[in-house]
């Protein structure tokens, strides 16, 4: 009789269980949840996530003595000329898995999908863009392999020569840019321009300008042919046509974030800065900066003795710490090193300010070197429009940095282009045109040699030249792709800050 029992027991069991088995693979499946991912939201991550961290005022600003902390620890970089390995690979680290990743994602799941077309070649020039930001700052670096790992399994990249590079950039910006069509589909979704073709072509043929003019002294035959065909091409005609990422309070800008948090009172605009801009009486510096009048702390960055005259500000000299700097504020007849002038946090870097990464004001100021080169164009035109799209570009921070039409105009006149300095001319107002963007005022100081610096004096530096060149390679390279790593460091120099990329010569 037991035995009966059980056996019925285990027989129901079974039917059972078969019972409910019967769709068990649809009760785990979530009814709502997304099984599919328009591509184009990828493509909007990469662009979103290029946004620049506070690593490049560390670094790319500091190299350029556009911003400057007297403060170490976390904040050591370009104000010391030494290594910071936590800050020194951000943007590697940023880019590749943030950007990269996700442009190579778009490409792989659009190229063989004609409908996408205009999607495949947006993310073709936005991919360009991020490798030119990320072989300019470190050299040779995982390319052709890149951005593979979960596409192809490839975790061990080789690394690309930058000039091989390079060669890819111009002719990928080159193809994608010819290939975008008004008659394909318009990816209204896009972040970057709504999905409008022409200003996508002209953020390409810009960028195309720009890897061209990278050529300049290594190249100076090909740079030629690649300006040219990216002015034959269209270049960017406009603000409208910059390159921005817009900021808002639920997606903050990461510079502003933190310089209006942990380290309000620790970055100061620089003297050289300062310097450079109250010689001419240039109306940007009112536009950028702000002093807090006798503050002997960061306690007392207060708004009631904030000072945005032009007059009053007093830029920080390069060369000090936190406990050197004090005699040199003492000198200068200020309370203490707070009452040096910042970049006004309240106006130019809140957490809202917007990223401007590509713009109509540095693209007419390339315009106008490639002409005085005599490679075509107006280069007294250029560079006056490069100007006026800079100062009129203050408004777009903040009202109250709006630049009026006629200080812009009083000002061009009063400091023309000047054939007998041009380069030195031209190239100071891109520094200049290109202040919170400091990947691209590092690397055009690098390929230009201006504005004219004078070496950080700081004692104890980790540099034999006069200006770091290049980002050493992430410690987790050494330790994860060491074969590779070891392989560029063979061809390119020594891992360090003093050795030059391919075109900086």
């Amino acid at each position: 009789m037991k035995k009966i029992f059980l056996y019925t027991f285990l027989s129901v069991a079974l039917l059972g269980a078969s019972s409910c088995d019967k769709g068990f693979d649809q009760l785990n499946i979530n009814p709502i949840a997304a099984t599919t991912l328009d591509r184009v939201f990828i493509l909007n991550n990469a662009i979103l996530s290029s946004s620049f961290p506070l690593s490049t005022v560390i670094y790319d600003m500091g190299i350029v003595q556009q911003m400057v902390s007297p403060n170490s620890g976390v904040l050591t970089g370009a104000n010391f000329n030494q290594l910071n390995n936590g800050n020194a690979e951000t943007m590697w680290v940023q880019f590749y898995r943030n950007v990269i990743r996700n442009t190579k994602d778009v490409i792989e799941n659009t190229s063989k999908v004609p409908t996408r077309s205009n999607l495949y070649n947006m993310a073709r020039i936005w991919q360009a863009y991020s490798f030119m930001v990320v072989t300019d700052a470190y050299g040779d670096v995982p390319y052709s392999e890149a951005g593979k790992g979960f596409i192809e399994g490839a975790v061990f990249p080789k690394y690309d020569t930058q000039e091989s590079i390079y060669t890819d950039i111009i002719k990928e910006l080159t193809e994608a840019s010819a290939a975008l069509s008004a008659t394909g589909t318009i990816e209204v979704s896009d972040i970057m321009y709504g999905g409008d073709i022409n200003r996508w072509k002209r953020l390409g043929y810009s960028l195309l300008l720009r890897a061209g003019m990278r050529l300049t002294e290594v190249n100076p035959a090909r740079a030629q042919q690649v300006v040219q065909a990216a002015i034959q091409g269209g270049v960017m005609q406009s603000n409208a046509d910059n390159a921005v990422i817009r900021h808002t309070f639920n997606y903050v800008f990461g510079i502003g974030n933190t310089l209006n948090a942990t380290e309000a009172a620790n970055f100061y605009i620089s003297d050289v800065m300062v310097n450079a801009l109250r010689s001419t009486s240039d109306p940007r510096l009112a536009s950028l900066t702000v002093r807090y009048v006798g503050a002997a702390s960061g306690a007392g960055q207060t708004a009631a003795v904030a000072n945005r005259t032009a007059d009053v500000q007093v830029g920080m000299p390069f060369g000090f710490d936190n406990v050197s700097i004090a005699p040199v504020a003492t000198a200068a007849r200020l309370a203490s090193f707070y009452d040096f002038s910042q970049v006004d946090r309240t106006r130019i870097v809140k957490q809202t300010t917007p990223c401007f990464l590509v713009t109509h004001s540095q693209t007419q100021l390339l315009l106008a070197e490639a002409a005085q080169r005599g490679w075509g164009g107006d280069a007294a035109t250029s560079y006056a429009n490069g100007v006026r799209a800079h100062m009129s570009l203050m408004a777009e921070y903040d009202a109250g940095s709006a630049i009026p039409t006629a200080a812009i105009d009083a000002w061009i006149t009063a400091n023309p282009y000047s054939a007998a300095t041009a380069l030195q001319q031209i190239n100071t107002q891109y520094w200049i045109s290109s202040f919170l963007n400091g990947p691209e005022a590092w690397a055009n100081f690098r390929r230009s040699g201006f504005p004219v610096l004078r070496k950080n004096p700081f004692p104890s530096q980790q540099i034999k030249g006069n200006f770091i060149n290049r980002m050493p390679y992430p410690i987790a390279e050494t330790a994860v792709n060491q074969t590779n790593l070891q392989s560029a460091v063979q061809r390119q120099g020594a891992d360090d800050l003093d050795t030059k990329v391919w075109w900086d010569k």
